[in-house]
């Protein structure tokens, strides 16, 4: 018999996968896998992904949430679901959006098309929705970025240290931050 798998993804380990994971349960999914990685990132980096599909046999139906689970981009979409096309593999989404088991392949690759495009869309429109946030807080001075992970009392310690002729790896071992850390902050401060 054929097994049915579920794939979840979620961009972020604040998102719920629950409900994901529900959904396909309840879809009657044998084997249910995902990964917490953003939909733009490699398929190498999604482990899970690229897990099921190394092992997923021909006759099986993988089952997602929805399309952009895969992925991010049209090209992206279309080439993976040719992929598991050409396997063999059917391919339907919770959303009602796709089904290969009752389509043909330019009907397929239409839909496919279309909602890559509007995810790639809806993708644009995230970065610059966040860019746009990113500069009205600067305005308002919000400082962007990584927090220092040192004090000012850290950087006199390090100007002493390095007035006294010891270098990165000593001073670093000594105040228990990386090496890296260390000539960075030499640098910035021109130490």
């Amino acid at each position: 018999m054929n097994t049915i798998y579920g794939y979840w993804r979620c961009s972020t380990d604040a998102q719920d996968q629950e409900r994901q994971i529900r959904s396909l349960t309840d879809a009657g999914c044998e084997v249910i896998v995902g990964d917490f990685i953003t939909g733009t990132s490699n398929y190498g980096d999604r482990k899970e992904l690229s897990k099921l599909l190394e092992n997923i046999q021909e006759g099986s139906l993988l089952i997602l949430d929805e399309l952009s689970r895969l992925g991010r981009t049209m090209v992206t979409m279309l080439v993976e679901v040719n992929k598991l096309l050409d396997r063999g593999v059917k391919i339907r989404t919770l959303d009602g959006r796709l089904d290969t088991t009752t389509m043909n392949k330019e009907i397929i690759n239409l839909i496919v098309g279309v909602m890559g495009y509007s995810a790639e869309m809806e993708l644009n429109n995230i970065r610059r929705r966040t860019a746009e946030g990113r500069a009205v807080a600067v305005s308002r001075g919000v400082k962007m970025g990584r927090k220092k992970t040192y004090d000012n009392y850290q950087v006199e310690e390090i100007k002493s240290m390095r007035a006294s002729q010891r270098g990165y790896g000593s001073i670093a071992k000594s105040l228990g931050m990386s090496k890296s850390t260390i000539a960075r902050l030499c640098r910035a401060e021109g130490i």
